[in-house]
């Protein structure tokens, strides 16, 4: 819909109020409820947004260690741009108006901390090499019979999973709760979040979903509101869904795995596909998997956000530890899909589902270019059969802050995500370990409280 289609939508229905939201940088949604006249007005020049939201953790606690925004800038408003074409309606809050924004031109120019911006930037140089970037992104999530309030009084322990037991791929687990299920299903579908597959995962209250795959831009935007649209949904029954990469050691990790494509500009030929090759894979797809392989180890943090993450990057978890690739290998961490020649494609692997979708796209995206612009070839072999015990390509960083001081001194990340973004995201996440360094965990407390 065009601003007048839009406008004529609001008067026709009688909206009282519009909904809008944009992603931090941990890929958590912040908006507000606004007046109709203030949509209206806000259209051309945006709406004014103080850019503490930039300047926080997860926890609203302000970084001390940041230059874009903090106490010595005084924290203005920034003005946050809505995209029409990302108009839903909420079918769980009556209907209400969405839209989704960020605090960019058109072409991503704007706030070098804004990850929608982020991905705009990259998906225009992807555009202007004359490709059509196809992408979806899975996710997997654990939901409990429990409450806001109950995770707090319980201090997150002894936790009642929404069904027991080991059960992956299970009907009878969806049946015994099919509002929910079918809310999940129906709801997303309403509210222009198609699910190519929705099912239970191996693990207590385990589901997995599947987007439709799209354009990378909308593939993002619907990837970061499937997080919170399920998480709202699950409100309605008596549920809390988690996100979390790794909420148990003994259960498995929750992935959150990305699917992607490069098709020539009016989407009629696959440019991944190549059938007179052994692996059904273009020269193009060789050398976008190449640029993914080189530069893994210098944008890590993207796929791998929270200390959380690494917990879930072990072996034999069904998430990748090594730097490896192979045509339908899960053990990999880049797994080549060729089945046919319009779902020929590449799915990254390494992300978990507590990745911020922005961020993860435009890293996948960004470094499959730069094998592209530099003709990389494809030199590390097909690993066959066990990918965990393939090192011979390097392995993946075993923690956060690892993995953040290898991207802040990284010439490659800065050249393909921008000096100023590099800068910023990777004291986020330094400041992110510094939060951890200092906590006491429950670890620490029943193997020294006593017998030390």
């Amino acid at each position: 819909m065009n601003e007048h289609q839009i406008t004529a939508y609001l008067q026709e229905n009688n909206s009282q109020k519009i909904k809008f939201a944009f992603a931090d940088i941990d890929g958590v949604l912040r908006g507000k409820v606004i007046h109709p006249k203030k949509f209206i007005d806000g259209l051309q020049n945006g709406y004014g947004f103080c850019d503490v939201v930039f300047g926080w953790d997860s926890s609203d606690v302000c970084y001390d260690n940041v230059q874009l925004t903090g106490w010595h800038t005084g924290y203005p408003d920034k003005p946050c741009h809505i995209d029409l074409s990302t108009f839903r309606t909420v079918p769980w809050q009556e209907n209400i108006p969405f839209f989704l924004g960020d605090f960019s031109d058109a072409d991503g120019n704007g706030l070098a901390a804004c990850p929608r911006s982020l991905l705009k930037r990259i998906t225009k140089q992807c555009e202007t090499m004359g490709f059509h970037p196809e992408f979806a992104q899975e996710f997997e999530w654990f939901n409990f019979k429990e409450t806001p309030q109950s995770l707090q009084d319980k201090s997150f322990t002894k936790l009642q999973p929404l069904t027991p037991g080991m059960f992956g791929y299970s009907i009878l687990r969806t049946s015994e709760n099919s509002e929910f299920f079918n809310d999940l299903f129906n709801l997303l579908a309403q509210f222009n979040i198609p699910l190519e597959g929705l099912h239970t995962e191996t693990g207590p209250g385990v589901y997995e979903a599947a987007i439709l795959h799209t354009h990378v831009l909308e593939a993002a935007d619907r990837a970061v509101l499937l997080k919170t649209a399920v998480k709202e949904i699950a409100y309605k029954h008596g549920i809390v869904a988690t996100f979390m990469a790794k909420w148990n050691e003994n259960l498995p990790g929750c992935g959150g795995h990305i699917h992607q494509s490069l098709w020539n500009k009016d989407q009629s030929k696959n440019l991944f596909y190549d059938g007179s090759d052994t692996n059904k894979m273009s020269d193009l797809h060789k050398q976008y998997l190449a640029g993914q392989l080189y530069c893994l180890p210098h944008i890590l943090p993207m796929y791998a956000p929270t200390i959380n993450s690494y917990k879930r990057l072990i072996e034999g978890a069904w998430a990748p530890t090594t730097i490896t690739w192979a045509v339908e290998n899960r053990t990999t961490a880049f797994r080549v899909l060729n089945s046919s020649e319009a779902y020929t494609r590449l799915e990254t692997r390494i992300p978990g589902a507590d990745t911020n979708p922005y961020l993860a796209m435009a890293a996948a995206l960004a470094s499959g270019l730069y094998g592209i612009k530099n003709k990389l070839s494809l030199d590390i072999p097909q690993t066959v059969g066990n990918g965990y015990q393939n090192s011979a390509n390097g392995k993946i960083a075993p923690n956060l802050y690892d993995a953040t001081i290898d991207m802040k001194n990284s010439a490659i990340a800065k050249e393909i995500l921008g000096n100023d973004f590099v800068e910023h995201f990777t004291q986020t996440r330094l400041w992110e370990c510094k939060q951890f360094a200092k906590s006491v965990t429950d670890w620490e407390l029943k193997r020294y409280f006593e017998i030390i």
